[in-house]
């Protein structure tokens, strides 16, 4: 499996089933299907814990190519009103495939001061109070 993560990260690798990408801003943990090459992922959930406050966010990262593969799926299946719409609480969207993108592009959410908007927090987020 090939691995162009951006320059922002600090580490990266495997961690059982999930793929870590650590920066100095965040740990994003994906997971992939098996066997999936990184560079040409279009489906993951991903589970990111900031380094600032030890906040956990999550989110279901889709391609469009995979939303459309999907819904023209679900119009031959009946799902979803036979393709008519796609929703998810914690859905976000990308244009481009790949786990290096999707790292660009949880970074560019928190320079842009989206992030808390798009991610949906988790609980139990490991801020403790004395």
């Amino acid at each position: 499996m090939t691995s162009a993560v951006p320059s922002v990260a600090d580490d990266q690798g495997w961690d059982g089933p999930w793929y870590r990408v650590r920066t100095d801003r965040f740990e994003a943990s994906f997971l992939p299907n098996a066997g999936e090459e990184l560079d040409s992922v279009c489906n993951v959930d991903v589970e990111v814990r900031l380094a600032a406050d030890g906040s956990r966010w999550s989110a279901t990262v889709f391609t469009i190519a995979e939303l459309e593969r999907v819904m023209q799926c679900w119009s031959r299946t009946g799902e979803a009103l036979g393709g008519r719409y796609f929703w998810c609480s914690d859905g976000l969207i990308v244009r481009e495939p790949g786990i290096a993108n999707m790292v660009r592009v949880l970074d560019g959410l928190i320079d842009e001061g989206e992030f808390e908007q798009v991610l949906q927090r988790l609980e139990g987020d490991g801020c403790h109070v004395s």
